[in-house]
């Protein structure tokens, strides 16, 4: 019996990103193209609060349990209180904002956008604390301690030190032949996952010793044989067990697999879903994990596609850690 439900009231266009509180597994923030950031209590399964952009919104992010920031299409970073029930614009990038993450080490909101840089803002204010130019658009980012990582356009992917942004510590190219569509930083800081549109992951690592450089590596996932043709899927999402350092995958071809990076193993694959996995996120504690499922327009407008929903899954030790 898979422990699974639809979240009520959902998105009423595509999820772009899904995000669980800092703390408990009970708040969900979920963005979406229809410009609403909206907050579900998953234990309820009830729609708690819904604000908005001007325009669709591309990524969200809790400060702490009762305030969320989000950006988007309208370049705007916005910054709402869960308890009031009020909305502030912390400031502006000149171009879409693509990926929005709260740095816990250092207390800091990050952004990143097409206009080719990372904001940092200070959520207590809330106000800009730096702009710094990444040389091409941020497709996605990360945080690790006081490590920043960005995966911009023309496959950079760029290693900063948060405390210290003069210059990148790090200029790597991507090992994907592809281009990049996320990354995530180990929650062990010892690395980062980085997926691309070519269903491929990579397992890099920060340390440059070259016995530590030995261990990277990449592999193939998210594809399928059909009429003796492989039919390969970008890889849109990656999520991180807090305390196992396993991790979840998401494609277009609506599988979600997870992994054990550093034993080379996937440890189970779930049900299909109806459509393109666009971004998933686990619990604090691992224990759930919310999987947002939206069609992305891969095949063209259809006359008939799936209904953009977000599923909230429990998942067990035996799914998630290393074996």
């Amino acid at each position: 019996m898979v422990n699974e439900f639809k979240l009520s009231s959902p998105p009423s266009d595509a999820v772009s990103s899904v995000k669980f509180g800092p703390n408990a597994s009970q708040f969900l923030l979920v963005s979406s193209w229809d410009s609403t950031v909206r907050l579900y209590d998953i234990t309820s399964n009830t729609l708690r609060v819904t604000y908005r952009h001007v325009a669709p919104v591309l990524d969200c992010s809790f400060y702490d349990a009762v305030h969320a920031f989000s950006g988007g299409l309208d370049a705007l970073l916005k910054m709402y209180d869960f308890n009031s029930n009020t909305e502030k614009v912390v400031g502006a990038h000149e171009g879409p904002i693509r990926a929005v993450t709260f740095c816990r080490d250092l207390n800091l909101i990050v952004t990143g956008s097409w206009d080719s840089t990372v904001k940092l803002w200070d959520p207590r204010t809330p106000c800009n604390a730096g702009s710094f130019n990444q040389s091409n658009k941020v497709y996605t980012l990360d945080t690790c301690g006081e490590k920043l990582v960005v995966g911009t356009a023309g496959r950079r992917v760029l290693v900063w030190d948060l405390r210290n942004m003069g210059v990148p510590e790090q200029n790597r190219e991507s090992n994907l032949k592809y281009q990049t569509r996320a990354i995530r930083c180990f929650p062990n800081k010892q690395g980062y996952v980085l997926s691309s549109i070519e269903g491929r992951v990579a397992v890099e690592f920060f340390d440059s010793n070259p016995e530590i450089q030995k261990n990277k590596y990449a592999f193939k996932c998210h594809r399928s044989k059909e009429d003796g043709m492989e039919k390969i899927y970008p890889v849109n999402a990656i999520a991180f067990h807090n305390h196992y350092n396993t991790f979840a995958t998401g494609g277009s071809d609506g599988m979600v697999n997870i992994w054990d990076g550093f034993n080379k193993k996937r440890l189970c694959q779930f049900h299909k879903y109806p459509t393109t996995i666009n971004s998933l996120s686990f619990s604090q504690d691992g224990s759930v994990l919310a999987i947002a499922s939206s069609y992305m327009y891969e095949m063209g407008e259809l006359d008939n596609h799936p209904d953009d929903n977000v599923f909230i899954r429990s998942v067990t030790d035996a799914e998630t850690k290393p074996k």
